[in-house]
């Protein structure tokens, strides 16, 4: 597909695909608000996750003002204060982050174990939650948190890095305009090389590495096939050290018309460049690897726009995590559309991961 085509693509399929950020926290996007409007004030609680860093992504954004981090643990804390990312921020407590003056949502970035007791805190309090992966171990307690959510028309984010990466972005266009048919199989793979420190953190969670890593490739399944109807997990440990983690993964998703799998490792060398997801239809074929620097190919039996019969290579500008979905949270927050990912869809692939992690469901 020559420049041409592909800008037109990227006009049709909106401005997810035409991002204006370049690499790294400098720049605006171009849809930015004017420095005559409003921001939207939001604060942190917790600094221990291993995403916590997009802090940066708010503080650059001119749709927010960030008043506030709150950090309990006095070796966290100190450890965040070295890293730009929080740089002259206030350290506040939780309870002065919750009764701060016109304060309209919270990025949840504790461990994963205070994920959910945290978001409902800020839930109850009336504050939109932009929340950490994976949503804790208690399907119950993220059903009450979304249900209190929905009661208050309170947004509440998951914060899965893929969501808005433009091959996705791509992907969901191409299965909204039919042009890859009846999808009858998925396949996804989210592995790296896990250090010895690392895994021992990670050992602690009974879902091993599908619980920490295959969310974010569960969580495109699950848009692209919705909730499965049985999922069958394999859980293998394979390293040599005895450290009890769950560090080779597969789960089998099975629908009436469709199988999709997830592999996750704590094992492979040079993982990411082997992460990927890709979806096969009655009327093509879409594969994206790697994902986080994403590239595509797309094959098709017939032309579809500006696309020709067969394989073709789709290539996409670099892409910064998070800075589409801060966007679309502010837009979300201002009532300048509907949120993209509906409750349903978020307690759908917290099932589907908690069963592809060999969790329980009723507690």
């Amino acid at each position: 597909m020559n420049d041409q085509s592909r800008r037109a693509l990227m006009r049709r399929c909106g401005g997810a695909l035409a991002l204006s950020l370049s690499p790294g926290l400098a720049g605006v996007r171009a849809d930015d608000p004017s420095p005559s409007r409003p921001r939207i004030k939001v604060g942190q609680i917790g600094v221990g996750h291993a995403h916590a860093s997009k802090l940066a992504v708010f503080r650059r954004s001119a749709d927010y003002e960030v008043v506030g981090v709150v950090e309990p643990d006095p070796e966290l804390r100190a450890r965040a204060e070295a890293q730009d990312t929080y740089r002259g921020v206030h350290w506040l407590t939780q309870e002065q982050l919750l009764n701060e003056p016109g304060l309209q949502a919270v990025l949840v970035e504790t461990r994963v174990r205070d994920l959910l007791d945290t978001a409902e805190a800020c839930v109850k309090a009336g504050k939109h939650v932009h929340v950490d992966k994976p949503a804790g171990e208690s399907l119950p307690q993220f059903r009450r948190i979304l249900d209190e959510a929905a009661r208050r028309k309170l947004l509440v984010q998951m914060g899965y890095m893929f969501r808005y990466n433009p091959a996705v972005v791509l992907l969901r266009d191409l299965l909204k305009r039919g042009w890859l048919g009846e999808v009858f199989e998925v396949h996804a793979v989210m592995s790296k090389v896990v250090e010895p420190a690392a895994r021992r953190g990670l050992a602690e969670y009974r879902g091993g590495i599908m619980f920490e890593l295959g969310c974010h490739v569960i969580d495109l399944v699950v848009g692209v096939l919705g909730k499965p109807a049985k999922v069958a997990p394999f859980a293998r440990h394979a390293a040599r050290v005895d450290d009890g983690l769950q560090d080779n993964m597969l789960a089998v998703f099975e629908y009436p018309k469709a199988l999709a799998t997830v592999k996750a490792s704590a094992l492979e060398v040079d993982g990411f460049q082997r992460r990927h997801l890709v979806v096969c239809g009655t009327e093509g074929t879409f594969h994206i690897q790697p994902l986080d620097d994403p590239a595509a190919k797309l094959a098709l039996t017939t032309a579809r726009g500006a696309y020709q019969p067969g394989y073709q290579q789709i290539t996409f500008p670099k892409y910064t995590r998070y800075v589409d979905d801060a966007a679309d949270m502010a837009r979300v927050i201002r009532g300048e559309k509907a949120a993209d990912f509906s409750y349903e869809h978020d307690l759908a692939v917290q099932r589907a991961l908690l069963e592809a992690s060999e969790l329980p469901c009723d507690r």
